[in-house]
């Protein structure tokens, strides 16, 4: 063997510790985020994780490197998150009153108008200081999404009128004001995980559920169910949350990008609502579920009135007030 042939090897040899080094710390300089969702990945928060992960990686030119998974149950999302042992995850706010006491206001039932109303309010200055007080609770608000407005299903048995409802078996979700609005109805509320629903809607085991069309579109509930009634009884807001000692670990830049891309996940998410709404009625129609335009809404409304004493208890007749009277600046 050449003398030239052996220090051509010891060359290369003494360079691939350096090689090695190199390539572990471009490794490690890579930030993972994983962010969780419960739905479809053709959905409405499945297109805000998208833009989430789009914007994100773009924005910290891939120092940042964004996995998204689909995990149905909120909850168990949510603690994850606080103990971080994931970094994000995007959902609706109904098991986050469980968390945070105070965002439970947003789902006080005909609290918003319609859409311009409820975005108005968690844009502005009464939202953005919910999402701040999620800090108190070791999670980092990033950005108010949504799941649309609620509105009712059931199987065989037929709603005519709030007063069908009387002994009927809901699922709601695990959201004690929910729960309350329903029971004022004279409905037997039946709180379980989003994940459970499918079976007993299948078994029988509740009469009916509620959830926003986006919803019950994305996850097939029309084959389940036979009737539709649009009550849009209550605005269902959906949020982005991050653990707030991963959110520390990011520099200046990646901070930045973080608040940008959730923006772009929120405006992804509410654009892809409207569409569903415009849309997924039809297409509902079309499937065979019996669609049902509601009219008298305020029968809906004085139905669950005699919970209205117990939420201005806890969060304030002035509070509630200055929701339902919001109007642009």
């Amino acid at each position: 063997m050449s003398d030239i042939y052996i220090r051509k090897i010891s060359v290369l040899v003494g360079l691939a510790p350096l090689a090695m080094a190199c390539g572990m710390s471009a490794a490690a300089a890579q930030t993972v985020l994983t962010v969780t969702h419960s739905s479809p990945a053709d959905s409405h928060f499945g297109d805000a994780a998208v833009a989430f992960k789009d914007v994100l990686e773009g924005g910290t030119d891939g120092s940042v490197s964004v996995v998204i998974q689909r995990l149905d149950n909120e909850r168990e999302a949510l603690e994850s998150v606080q103990l971080g042992s994931q970094e994000c995850a995007i959902g609706s706010t109904g098991p986050l009153g469980n968390f945070v006491p105070e965002t439970r206001v947003l789902d006080v039932p005909f609290l918003f108008n319609d859409y311009a109303h409820a975005r108005g309010v968690l844009d502005g200055e009464i939202g953005q200081n919910l999402l701040a007080a999620l800090s108190n609770y070791g999670l980092e608000g990033v950005a108010w999404l949504e799941n649309g407005f609620r509105s009712l299903t059931t199987g065989s048995r037929l709603v005519e009128s709030p007063e069908d409802l009387r002994g009927m078996k809901i699922r709601t979700m695990e959201n004690p004001i929910h729960m309350q609005a329903w029971e004022a109805a004279g409905v037997l509320p039946t709180p379980m995980a989003f994940s459970e629903l499918p079976s007993a809607l299948q078994q029988g085991t509740v009469d009916g559920q509620e959830n926003p069309i986006p919803v019950i579109l994305s996850n097939n509930l029309d084959m389940m169910q036979q009737h539709l009634y649009l009550t849009r009884h209550v605005y269902s807001p959906g949020i982005l949350v991050c653990n707030p000692d991963f959110v520390a670990s990011l520099d200046d830049t990646q901070r930045a990008a973080l608040t940008q891309a959730g923006a772009a996940a929120a405006a992804a998410n509410r654009a892809r609502v409207e569409k569903d709404e415009t849309a997924g009625i039809e297409t509902l129609r079309k499937r065979g579920i019996d669609v049902r335009e509601v009219e008298n809404r305020d029968a809906y409304r004085e139905a669950m009135a005699g919970a209205n004493a117990g939420f201005e208890s806890e969060f304030g007749a002035e509070t509630l007030q200055r929701i339902r009277n919001w109007s642009p600046e």
